[in-house]
């Protein structure tokens, strides 16, 4: 085992493919010498040089649609967006292209193309670059989407995104770059649709995501002092996601609550909660509980942006509600 920062982890796991398959290629802004915007890339120019890891124009339509024809003949590809609200202007490619391709040639193409893109919400960027946009991308089919919590997570499956012979969005959270975890020295990869248990528990079914998954984590400790166990599970992919693994807890728990940075509107929260109570409608003591970012655009400030983000605070409101609620 050794440590990596969550960032270095998917360093790591980049460098370690691009050594097996010499087909791979990253494309980006500033993602040559300079190492990314947030040195995610850095090191890769100097060990691959240029023809393998390209700096490319101001342009994020472009990056992706040069990475797709790479991938469709037979060059896996790593597109960095540098936030993910550049999204938007690749939106095209990302949704209408890549995940059709495969259909429309009849399988006879694989788009083996890997979308990095961070999110950068509660580091005071303001509102053109800290949205979580996720939700509108699991609307597509055909498209994964993975969002890692911890290093061991992000290494696994930015391994995976990329040996995956279909399109990826591969969203990673800013604010746990700097996060360490412990990374074993041998290969591994982490399955896209497997959730984990983080923290197993009996009363509340917590599921969180991406950043939002270490304060999902401490909030349990909280109320493990209040007398409320939760069972804290990180979905790890939305595209595909494991809702048995999120079904099989509630009909122990009979309670739910998801937490999410993205707005709340439409968020992921929403799809988790419709899909358990179709499928588990009776195991609820209470309907389920969302904890989410209001419908308002993230401001720069630190002290309206602390406002907006959910913290341990908001989720730990949100378990004991339904102790509220029966009280």
């Amino acid at each position: 085992m050794h440590e990596l920062t969550y960032a270095q982890a998917i360093n790591e796991g980049i460098r370690e493919e691009m050594r097996r398959n010499q087909k791979i290629m990253v494309l980006g802004e500033d993602v040559g010498k300079y190492g990314g915007v947030f040195g995610v890339t850095r090191g890769l120019f100097d060990e691959f040089g240029g023809e393998r890891v390209r700096d490319c124009p101001l342009n994020e339509a472009a990056i992706v649609s040069f990475a797709i024809g790479l991938a469709i003949q037979g060059r896996p590809a790593i597109a960095e967006l540098e936030f993910m609200d550049f999204t938007t202007f690749a939106m095209d490619p990302i949704t209408n292209q890549a995940p059709k391709l495969r259909y429309f040639w009849g399988g006879q193409v694989s788009v083996p193309l890997t979308v990095r893109t961070p999110i950068a919400a509660g580091l005071g960027f303001g509102t053109q670059h800290s949205q979580s946009l996720e939700a509108w991308l699991i609307h597509v089919p055909g498209l994964k989407v993975a969002m890692p919590s911890n290093a061991y997570d992000a290494k696994g499956l930015i391994k995976s995104a990329i040996r995956d012979p279909n399109p990826v969005v591969f969203a990673e959270s800013i604010g746990l770059y700097a996060t360490k975890g412990q990374i074993p020295d041998e290969d591994y990869t982490i399955p896209f649709g497997k959730a984990e248990i983080k923290r197993k528990g009996d009363d509340v079914t917590l599921v969180a995501l991406g950043l939002l998954v270490p304060k999902a984590l401490k909030a349990a400790e909280e109320l493990a002092g209040r007398g409320v166990d939760v069972e804290v599970i990180d979905p790890r992919t939305v595209a595909p996601l494991d809702i048995e693994t999120i079904i099989a807890s509630v009909k122990k728990t009979g309670r739910l609550v998801i937490a999410h940075v993205a707005s709340k509107t439409g968020g992921i929260g929403a799809e988790i909660a419709q899909q358990v109570v179709e499928r588990a409608f009776d195991s609820l003591d209470g309907p389920p509980v969302r904890v989410a970012a209001p419908d308002v655009p993230i401001a720069a400030s630190a002290q309206l942006e602390s406002a907006i983000i959910p913290d341990v605070a908001d989720i730990v409101k949100a378990c004991l509600s339904f102790r509220n609620a029966r009280a």
